[in-house]
């Protein structure tokens, strides 16, 4: 008895690219905020550009400042509401969905879903509903549609 809507194709596709991009979405963060706390460095990806040049001109408490910047970076913000998302849902799955989830998305393997079916001893079948029961949860607590 399945009362979702079932999710549009190119919400599907996307939800199924930030799984594989897990791992990458977590370094992407873990830059943001470090750029963000530490605007004073050189930028690794530009070093003739110094960040927070200027700011020696913004008295006042640079702590909030930082705060502020932390909780109002849209990009920062999103990335960490996929990544968290898809943290509580892979924790709420079942170990044999979580090795799905290791096998199909985190692994350097690109196998077919026979490859992954017969590395998790299930059918071909089962493995696909499987993912699609992953995907349909994570968008539903990502409240896309």
């Amino acid at each position: 008895m399945q009362t979702s809507i079932k999710p549009k194709k190119i919400t599907f596709k996307h939800v199924e690219s930030e799984w594989y991009n897990y791992h990458h979405t977590l370094k992407e963060i873990a830059r943001l905020r470090e750029n963000i706390m530490n605007p004073f460095e050189e930028d690794p990806d530009d070093p003739t550009i110094v960040k927070g040049a200027n700011s020696v001109r913004n008295p006042g408490n640079p702590t909030e400042r930082i705060a502020t910047r932390l909780t109002t970076n849209k990009q920062l913000n999103y990335l960490a509401e996929i990544a968290d998302t898809i943290d509580q849902v892979y924790n709420a799955l079942p170990d044999d969905y979580k090795n799905l989830v290791k096998v199909k998305y985190w692994s350097n393997k690109r196998l077919t879903w026979e490859g992954i079916a017969l590395e998790l001893n299930v059918s071909k079948r089962q493995a696909m509903r499987w993912r699609d029961e992953i995907i349909q949860a994570t968008v539903e607590v990502l409240g896309w549609r």
